[in-house]
């Protein structure tokens, strides 16, 4: 059975959270960390849902594990990378401008 309004929760994510880093919005971390949960259960649905029949639930999620800190690490190294090259002050900047982008692709989401 799908969860309801998992669609709609995913897109919704990725427009808030967008839009919270180009606010540089700050909450405490209780605030934080269920806002996240709250996203991370749409998304978690999700790829649990598509998982193929002919795959055992164990490697399907070794390789998602696998991915996901991939894609952590690329991340991380970005945003390191940002604030070696950028000038002092302006770290910041970078990366509301990049919460923002993520922001207009969140509602590209909900507009395609």
């Amino acid at each position: 059975t799908g969860l309801p309004g998992g669609e709609a929760g995913i897109r919704a994510s990725v427009l808030v959270l967008g839009g919270l880093i180009a606010a540089a919005a700050r909450f405490p971390v209780g605030v934080g960390v269920v806002v996240v949960a709250l996203f991370a259960l749409f998304h978690g649905h999700a790829h649990g849902a598509e998982m193929p029949a002919a795959v055992t639930g164990l490697a399907y999620g070794a390789g998602f594990a696998l991915a996901t800190a991939l894609l952590h690490a690329v991340g991380i190294a970005f945003t390191l990378s940002v604030q070696r090259v950028a000038k002092e002050g302006r770290t910041a900047a970078w990366v509301r401008l990049a919460g923002a982008a993520i922001g207009v692709a969140g509602l590209a989401l909900w507009l395609v």
